[in-house]
């Protein structure tokens, strides 16, 4: 059994994507209940105060300044174009000084806050483990995969770095190339909306007229 220990995890916000389902707009920004996404989300992570994580920070490509202001490093995408969330994960792992990287979407802010804690202890059970990511019941029940939550070896950079140079941008498929463990969130006490993704603006004003909330 791999034992993670305090400090080794970096912890990283996604929120480089062009958003181009949001009509362009920088996603990571978007306000629910007033707060933009990404804080939403990077709050979310440093509300659990886990020992594991010795640092928080945030992929972004546009209006730095604005994520900076949030206290913690930010970092643009390595690679040009903006090639999706494999190009965020190859930037926290070619930055991030520690064992690991745990990576979070912005556009999912009601995550479980212990998602950090579970996908360590997946990890940790399963030998030769290189990925740890979340599963979780879609709107039918069915369990599903959601690769963006992960908890990866830094080691896996240069994989990744081939693969988006090759014309790879899947996360699912990158990710089954590695040894992957599932830690599922289907427990009784679990929000089933927990990993709902805001996509559209339309979606995120749905949201907010539904709930008018959303708690770090």
């Amino acid at each position: 059994m791999r034992q993670i220990q305090r400090g080794d995890i970096t912890a990283l916000v996604l929120a480089g994507g062009q958003a181009t389902r949001m009509g362009g707009v920088d996603k990571g920004l978007q306000t629910l209940s007033g707060v933009p996404l990404a804080l939403h989300a990077l709050s979310r992570l440093q509300s659990a105060k886990n020992p594991l994580i010795a640092a928080y920070a945030v992929n972004a490509n546009r209006h730095l300044d604005v994520y900076e202001a949030w206290g913690q490093p930010v970092w643009p995408d390595t690679l040009p174009d903006q090639p999706g969330p494999l190009a965020g994960m190859l930037t926290g792992l070619r930055q991030c000084t520690t064992r690991y990287l745990m990576t979070v979407p912005c556009d999912a802010p009601r995550f479980p806050v212990d998602i950090v804690e579970r996908l360590a202890q997946a990890f940790q059970e399963a030998a030769e483990a290189e990925i740890a990511l979340a599963t979780a019941p879609d709107e039918r029940g069915i369990l599903r995969r959601q690769p963006v939550f992960a908890l990866m070896q830094v080691k896996l950079a240069d994989h990744l770095e081939q693969y988006i140079r090759s014309g790879g941008r899947k996360v699912g498929q990158w990710m089954g190339l590695h040894r992957t463990v599932e830690a599922s969130f289907n427990r009784p006490s679990d929000d089933p909306a927990a990993f709902a993704n805001i996509n559209t603006l339309e979606s995120l004003r749905a949201i907010e007229a539904r709930s008018g909330h959303v708690s770090p």
